[in-house]
């Protein structure tokens, strides 16, 4: 990959770009009040719809690339790009909300990955660390480090704990579209790769399984799934390099407030 294809953002873009990942950090908000035993994820597509059109955005996701619906909901051992169906959330599942909206030109694209009631200790720790695997890799992001830093930071937290980094699946960069240069995998080796600067601003997102990395793809030709059929973990934030410094553009502060979670990790820096 050539680092000259990479759009670096002045300062007013990435101000505008902060009002597009809010309207999502927003929406994720409203979805967390709703997603319980019995939810159906189909409604749950259409609300995050209406809520985003109510904000004066638009849906990033629907359409693009064919993709059918607003949102991306992916269930327990589905990893990513999973089509909202009318199959009702049970006690246990965990659920990957990945949602995007486009405002004043620019996208914003954040994930969350929800308990529905109780979930089991190990799958509630697959959470924690994925979470985790996040923040290390936005710590990564300051001028002079290289992307590989990221990458190395999630994957080596990840593996510390014996789960999967899916390697087929990446971040990527974010700004008028909705995937820009650069990837960032969530695996690689420090020092390697595109050097962080000034104005770059990531889509950060830490896809983490339970057990094996290896991952297929269903019939529908969306839904990526854990080869072994253990669950997967998917959290994302949207990322600028500030004054040399990760900023966070989107906030779990939404989400924690209507599910009554306390964190220090929701903050605009890091």
């Amino acid at each position: 990959m050539e680092e000259g294809v990479i759009n670096y953002k002045t300062s007013e873009e990435i101000a505008l770009m902060r009002e597009a990942a809010q309207v999502v950090s927003r929406t994720l908000g409203m979805l967390a009040r709703e997603i319980r035993v019995g939810a159906i994820p189909l409604h749950l597509d259409r609300m995050a719809e209406d809520y985003i059109r109510a904000e004066g955005a638009e849906p990033a996701f629907k359409g693009m690339y064919g993709f059918p619906n607003t949102l991306c909901l992916s269930r327990n051992a589905q990893v990513v790009h999973g089509i909202p169906d009318q199959q009702p959330l049970r006690e246990g599942d965990i659920l990957s909300v990945d949602c995007g909206a486009r405002l004043h030109g620019f996208y914003g694209d954040h994930a969350y990955t929800f308990a529905v009631g109780e979930v089991a200790l190990p799958v509630a720790r697959l959470l924690q660390v994925t979470r985790e695997c996040l923040y290390k890799g936005i710590e990564q992001m300051v001028v002079g480090n290289r992307i590989g830093d990221v990458s190395y930071a999630i994957q080596e937290h990840a593996e510390r704990h014996g789960y999967g980094v899916v390697r087929e699946l990446v971040g990527h960069g974010l700004g008028k579209s909705l995937h820009e240069k650069p990837e960032v995998p969530n695996y690689g080796r420090k020092g390697s790769g595109p050097i962080l600067k000034e104005g770059l601003v990531l889509a950060i997102e830490p896809m983490i399984n339970m057990g094996r990395r290896q991952v297929r793809t269903l019939a529908d030709k969306w839904t990526v799934v854990t080869a072994d059929g253990l669950p997967s973990a998917h959290f994302e934030h949207d990322v600028a390099i500030v004054n040399g410094k990760p900023e966070i553009l989107s906030t779990f502060a939404y989400v924690e407030e209507a599910l009554g979670i306390k964190s220090d990790n929701h903050g605009t820096s890091i």
